[in-house]
């Protein structure tokens, strides 16, 4: 059996507590928040026992890491230097100082970070990798993701670090760089908005340009006027065909407009997006690497490496939205909203 401890109970940890429960030969052992009140409640929910951040990795083979981001980075060591491994929370951390130290810990326990970077593991998305070779050559890939604004935790405070691009923004990078590879984001340009009752951005144009020409558009927005609905979905083109992904509202997979079908989510599941939007997977997948050795594929570097782009949009954002070189070359101990406040300089 398999033990997982959670760092944190906010809403996040909802979705990958419901993972946890549906993983085959997983146990949840303990929960910790900033308050007992919460620890409690969530650990009840889990069959858990709450405990305090100190207490952690009390005794798990894993700590889930579902803290803010400025805390991943010390929670996530704190895990690993116990024997613990790890699965972060998006984005990584506020910091490239915070994902170097990561990345450095991940190099010297053997692999033992993971990255939870949940589309990776959606079914649709891992289809579209494997299909999309068929068309050669890129020379479009427009990626939306579209919704309202966030009611909960501190993401409209710019104690997150980031706003819309940031947080909801990580996603969209995360499957431009699996659909485009073994193409290499070369440089990076930004636009952002903000709104005078919040502290970040809210809406976000972004240009991805890669080694091979193809310039990668991703707009990220909270502005989506329906705040039940979103638009998750992505177009990919090339001179002999196309692809088109649609996570939400609908979720489907079509090349030159074929359906591809898609696989039936498990009838245990609570919900079927557990599976859809790659949870479920995502979890056990990662368990299954750490227990063969194996560094997985969505670790420290891939978060780190999402989190350099971010870095760089915000600075371009900051600057006009000039082009930015990657990697990123700027400062390692500035958060993405600390680097757009930094301005022309």
């Amino acid at each position: 059996m398999r033990t997982v401890a959670f760092a944190g109970a906010g809403h996040i940890s909802v979705v990958h507590a419901l993972a946890a429960q549906a993983a085959r030969d997983v146990t949840v052992t303990h929960v910790a928040s900033r308050t007992w009140e919460h620890a409690a409640e969530r650990a009840e929910q889990l069959e858990a026992a709450p405990c305090t951040y100190p207490d952690l990795p009390a005794g798990a083979g894993t700590v889930l890491v579902c803290t803010p981001p400025a805390q991943h980075a010390n929670d996530a060591m704190q895990a690993l230097q116990a024997g613990a491994s790890v699965i972060i929370e998006k984005p990584l951390t506020t910091t490239l100082d915070d994902a170097d130290r990561l990345v450095e810990a991940s190099l010297q326990t053997g692999g033992r970070v993971g990255y939870a970077e949940n589309l990776a593991f959606a079914p649709v998305i891992e289809r579209a990798r494997w299909r999309i070779p068929e068309l050669g050559p890129l020379h479009l890939l427009d990626v939306r993701v579209l919704q309202g604004r966030p009611t909960w935790g501190d993401f409209l405070r710019d104690v997150w670090g980031g706003g819309v691009l940031f947080d909801l923004g990580a996603h969209p990078l995360a499957v431009a760089l699996l659909l485009a590879a073994p193409a290499r984001p070369v440089a990076v340009s930004a636009q952002l908005e903000s709104a005078p009752d919040i502290d970040v951005d809210e809406h976000a144009s972004l240009t991805l340009r890669f080694d091979t020409g193809l310039d990668v558009h991703i707009t990220v927005s909270w502005r989506h006027p329906d705040a039940d609905d979103r638009v998750w979905d992505l177009q990919a083109a090339s001179a002999t065909g196309v692809l088109r992904v649609e996570l939400s509202p609908n979720l489907a997979l079509e090349i030159d407009g074929e359906v591809v079908p898609l696989p039936a989510p498990r009838s245990d599941l609570p919900t079927p997006k557990l599976e859809q939007m790659g949870y479920a997977p995502q979890l056990e997948r990662l368990l299954d690497d750490f227990d063969a050795g194996r560094t997985p594929e969505m670790g420290a570097s891939f978060g780190r490496e999402v989190l350099d782009i971010l870095c760089a949009a915000y600075r371009s954002a900051g600057r006009g939205g000039q082009l930015e070189p990657l990697p990123f070359g700027g400062p390692r101990d500035r958060t993405p909203l600390e680097l757009w406040r930094l301005g022309p300089v």
